[in-house]
């Protein structure tokens, strides 16, 4: 893996949700992601990484949501800060912080039960 210019940024991807209120927060609090409302139903995502109109993504209102689904990584500059971040913001670290050949990483869940990783190179 290659580490990104900007840390805990993503390209772009669809998280489904089941509390919208609860998913902005959760993702504002612990990696000052922004949002966008397209109605009830969708919120695109601005990280650091966008300007002006771009997104990395959007946040989807779903009636349930079921563990398994892509997995999302993002890169840290702080690894262990992430971690408080994910935990103060109401996320629940499931995996790790484990080494892998290229850094440590570790897996979280949203409040709405989607499983996310985090790495960094140390």
């Amino acid at each position: 893996m290659a580490s990104p210019s900007i840390p805990l940024t993503i390209d772009y991807i669809e998280i489904s949700v089941t509390d919208m209120a609860a998913a902005q927060a959760f993702y504002g609090a612990a990696f000052g992601w922004q949002f966008t409302a397209y109605g009830d139903a969708y919120a695109g995502i601005r990280t650091a990484a966008e300007s002006g109109g771009d997104e990395a993504g959007g946040l989807a209102l779903a009636d349930s949501v079921v563990r398994g689904g892509p997995l999302v990584l993002l890169y840290s500059d702080d690894l262990d800060a992430t971690v408080r971040a994910v935990t103060d913001a109401g996320g629940e670290v499931v995996n790790g912080p484990y080494e892998f050949p290229g850094g440590r990483r570790f897996h979280f869940l949203d409040p709405s039960g989607n499983e996310l990783g985090v790495w960094a190179t140390s």
